[in-house]
């Protein structure tokens, strides 16, 4: 696929695809990128190891996660909900929140869109906020 903007439609086969570590057991795979030509939205695949969770955060936008796979635990605005394969949340901009695994033998495998191509990180713990789309410059 090239870095040139396209205008038609694009097949992405996830298994085909580089995937970025996250650190701490979590790796994601980039789908919907700039690469691919969206103008408004960002989408991928996280795939969080036994044990694991992504850290405490807020995006700048709406974000949507639906889980594929695995039984997470979401924690949003500091309450847990147990989640199945199908369950789909949706997060509000700048509204703390995490995924965490913990099975210790399963993984999980989540869904997540973000309503803009602008979309930040920002992680509680630290107060860093970078971009959504420049984390996955390095999927390999």
């Amino acid at each position: 696929m090239s870095d040139k903007s396209l205008d038609h439609g694009v097949l992405l086969r996830p298994s085909d695809l580089p995937s970025a570590d996250r650190g701490g057991g979590a790796r994601t795979i980039p789908l919907v990128t700039r690469k691919t030509g969206t103008k408004q939205l960002l989408n991928g695949i996280t795939i969080i190891g036994p044990g694991s969770q992504i850290p405490m955060h807020s995006h700048n936008c709406e974000e949507s996660v639906i889980v594929l796979e695995g039984h997470p635990i979401a924690v949003i605005n500091g309450e847990n909900f147990d989640l199945q394969p199908q369950d789909t949340t949706w997060i509000p901009p700048n509204l703390p929140h995490h995924f965490k695994n913990p099975s210790k033998d399963e993984t999980v495998k989540i869904f997540w869109t973000y309503a803009s191509l602008d979309a930040t990180r920002t992680l509680v713990e630290t107060g860093e906020t970078r971009s959504v789309d420049s984390e996955h410059k390095n999927a390999q």
